[in-house]
């Protein structure tokens, strides 16, 4: 079952490969979605990770909220529904 985690605070610069490579520490990544701004095509600061077990999740929860990345302590948890 996948799990779909919520990454905020990020830096403007941040690239999904830089989210895919730090989130690979904790386990598989199955996606990331990088929130961008159209016009511009930078980071809005938050992207979604989905990992595909709830244990490798957990540990990137544990090992990257308040984690520092590009000089911003990122907030990492479980995602919530999308509301539509």
């Amino acid at each position: 079952m996948d799990i779909r985690l919520y990454v905020g605070n990020l830096s403007k610069s941040t690239t999904e490969a830089e989210i895919n490579t730090l989130f690979a520490n904790a386990g598989t990544v199955s996606t990331v979605d990088l929130v961008k701004d159209r016009d511009s095509g930078l980071s809005k600061g938050f992207a979604f990770v989905t990992m595909t077990d709830q244990v490798e999740a957990d540990k990137a929860i544990s090992m990257f909220n308040d984690y520092t990345l590009s000089e911003n302590k990122l907030k990492v948890n479980i995602a919530k529904p999308r509301v539509v």
